[in-house]
């Protein structure tokens, strides 16, 4: 996922987990880092990036501090959907022929 971004918006940010958002502050304020030091340096293309990971990293800051004070709710865990067991071979062939003999 790219920082500066639509698909940064406050509604995927919800579904992120603390840790991951964590990890996507990090990236941010890194990518900002280096759009700074370009600025500095008179290499920087796009002015307009700092202004968009500027928004991206003080997304991030509010969700994490209304997360603090119980505004907005943290995504439950998401645990590993369980499969249905396979049927054996003629187990499933004994209730193909009779969901054939049904209808």
């Amino acid at each position: 996922m790219a920082i500066g971004t639509k698909e940064l918006a406050i509604t995927e940010l919800d579904t992120f987990e603390d840790e991951r958002l964590v990890e996507e502050l990090r990236k941010a304020k890194a990518e900002l880092f280096n759009l700074r030091f370009q600025s500095a340096t008179g290499q920087l293309e796009s002015h307009g990036r700092v202004r968009q990971v500027k928004r991206d990293i003080a997304r991030i800051y509010t969700v994490v501090r209304e997360r603090e004070l119980g505004i907005r709710a943290t995504p439950a865990p998401v645990e590993a959907e369980k499969k249905p067991a396979k049927k054996s071979t003629k187990k499933a062939a004994a209730d193909t022929a009779a969901e054939t003999k049904e209808a």
